[in-house]
């Protein structure tokens, strides 16, 4: 609800190009100094960064949506998914004739093959949300229909409709619904027909629904006439068939300090919280139903140093515990001029939006504000298919994420919550050996306006300026790689369907530590569900990390993990097996 009333301000038409470029690491102010210990197992993978992690906002009002300066912005940031029409417009939103009911605003030049060209062209995937609130599951087929079939846009993710549970039903109305009934049963029955139709004219889609994020409002709240609250009663008739579920998450922060609290303390009880009505409600579909959060914003100090902070913060924390997707609020958003104010040091111009809009207070449209910087980090720390790996820090001022790549490579990334304070960090690794170089360190200082490098430190003693984040890029040493591995694949197939066993056996000399086993299908082979490793597949190639109680592999040892999956007309067995970026023989 907070993001959806900023969301309606119109943006002015001026675009600016934005250089992207990186610069050298700033000397840090003299500062007092404090002291982390920082502790990476780089053999127990959390996640691993999904596809349509990193994902962004984008709304039909914005009159630069479309302009090439979008697609270079959201590709230098990283960006992989871009959501659209634009929050609360998608549920008057109507594709065909590209205008939205009640009167709200649209741009030209902000229709829907333009924002599935700038997607493209920025390397992203559409995430769409279907009409709810005056739409029809027919107007959503027919749109699958023209996107999938008829211009082959293969566009995966459909939300069916944007916070339907701010209809009324509970007093606070500010999303449209124009059903008789605003209640979650009314709501759940109408989406297993969106279902119907949608999947209808393309099986392959996933369609997700809109739940109320655990611990806010109207969470836990029973409506009249209802038996249970939203949750359980949309997940009671819907969750046997959709295939993911939605939250917005905008935490209330009363100043900074609370704010960059908010990832650690927040995150992992929503998606537990997540989870445990999947697990209740979706039946044996349970393992096959992702986690979304569709909107994302700090909802404080929007553009300055503290939500720069905590952007990358919470991206990753929603990773590391499982979420799919997370999409920004907003790329552009536009602000009212008389909330501008000063936050630690800078000016706040109470902007929703990563870059200026150009509004008559602000930079020049598409100047990056700080959030825009901090999820451009997330491009140093890694990439889609790399594991997130657990990390430990001694001090709550300092939050910590690592990820290990296909190569054995380390990435560690360090987010120092001080205002005021630099922090001396000690790190140590378990189930990797960094070499001796000195690593490569990325750093967006307070209140910076680009992102510096240099070599610097080492892989056991880090500085990290007050309010900045670092990502120290470590290359593995002696006692990380592979040498030489055999894999056996066996399978038990029929029509349609198959279970493997793999074997990863370590014929070299040294122990591994962490391993990461990829391969690709020549076939139409497709994993659905997997033991004794995660396993995740784009396209033909398929990615498995080990769990945390079987990352290592001593000389002359094993580790095996299993999978089932399906096939259409060609299960060939795969080729290319590579362990942690060794090519390895099949047997």
């Amino acid at each position: 609800m907070r993001g959806s009333l900023r969301r309606r301000i119109a943006l002015a038409a001026a675009t600016v190009a934005v250089a992207a470029g990186l610069s050298p690491i700033p000397a840090p102010p003299a500062s007092a100094a404090a002291t982390a210990t920082v502790s990476v197992d780089a053999g127990q993978t959390l996640a691993t960064i999904p596809a349509a992690g990193v994902g962004m906002n984008v709304a039909v009002w914005d009159g630069r949506m479309n302009d090439p300066v979008t697609s270079t912005l959201l590709k230098d940031a990283g960006v992989k998914a871009v959501r659209y029409p634009g929050g609360g417009y998608a549920d008057g939103y109507h594709w065909q004739t590209h205008t939205v009911e009640g009167g709200g605003y649209v741009a030209p030049n902000t229709g829907f093959d333009a924002y599935v060209a700038t997607s493209r062209a920025a390397g992203a995937q559409p995430i769409v949300t279907a009409n709810y609130g005056s739409g029809t599951a027919q107007e959503a087929a027919d749109w699958v229909r023209y996107a999938n079939v008829t211009k082959g846009y293969g566009i995966k993710y459909w939300e069916i409709g944007n916070e339907v549970y701010g209809n009324g039903h509970y007093g606070a109305e500010w999303e449209m619904d124009k059903h008789a009934s605003k209640s979650p049963a009314t709501y759940a029955t109408n989406l297993l027909d969106y279902v119907t139709a949608m999947k209808a004219v393309d099986p392959t889609i996933k369609i997700g629904a809109v739940l109320t994020t655990p611990g806010n409002w109207p969470d836990g709240v029973v409506g009249p006439g209802d038996t249970m609250d939203w949750n359980r009663t949309v997940m009671s008739i819907a969750g046997s068939r959709i295939d993911f579920v939605i939250v917005h998450h905008y935490p209330n922060s009363a100043n900074e300090a609370e704010l960059v609290t908010k990832p650690q303390a927040e995150v992992p009880g929503m998606t537990s919280a997540l989870r445990a009505l999947i697990n209740q409600y979706a039946g044996g579909n349970a393992p096959n139903v992702g986690i979304a959060v569709t909107e994302d914003s700090s909802n404080y100090a929007l553009n300055t140093s503290p939500s720069g902070l905590y952007a990358p913060d919470v991206y990753l924390t929603w990773m590391e515990n499982g979420a799919f997707n997370i999409d920004w609020w907003n790329l552009r958003n536009g602000t009212d001029c008389s909330k501008v104010t000063t936050i630690q040091g800078a000016t706040d111009y109470n902007d929703g939006g990563v870059v200026s809009s150009g509004a008559s207070c602000e930079p020049a449209a598409n100047t990056p504000f700080p959030p825009y910087y901090g999820i451009q980090m997330m491009t140093n720390l890694g990439a889609p298919g790399d594991a997130l790996v657990r990390t430990t820090s001694s001090t709550a001022m300092l939050s910590t994420h690592a990820v290990k790549r296909a190569n054995g490579d380390v990435s560690v990334m360090l987010i120092n919550k001080d205002p005021n304070n630099a922090t001396t960090v000690n790190l140590s690794y378990s189930g990797f050996t960094p070499s001796s170089a000195t690593p490569t360190v990325y750093s967006y200082l307070k209140n910076a306006s680009s992102i510096g490098s240099a070599s610097t430190g080492s892989a056991a003693t880090q500085t990290v300026p007050a309010y900045s984040i670092v990502v120290v890029q470590l290359r593995a040493g002696s006692g990380s790689g592979t040498g030489a591995c055999r894999v056996d694949y066996t399978k038990n197939e029929w029509q349609g369907g198959l279970t493997a066993s793999v074997t990863i056996r370590n014929t070299g000399g040294g122990a591994v530590n962490g391993w990461r086993l990829t391969f690709t299908f020549p076939g139409d082979t497709k994993v659905t569900t997997a033991w004794n490793a995660s396993v995740t597949q784009s396209g033909a190639a398929v990615t498995a990390t080990n769990a945390s109680y079987n990352g290592a592999i001593p000389a002359g040892g094993s580790q095996s993990f299993g999978f089932q999956g399906t096939w259409t007309s060609n299960d060939a067995n795969p080729t290319g097996f590579a362990l942690n970026g060794s090519a390895c023989s099949a047997g």
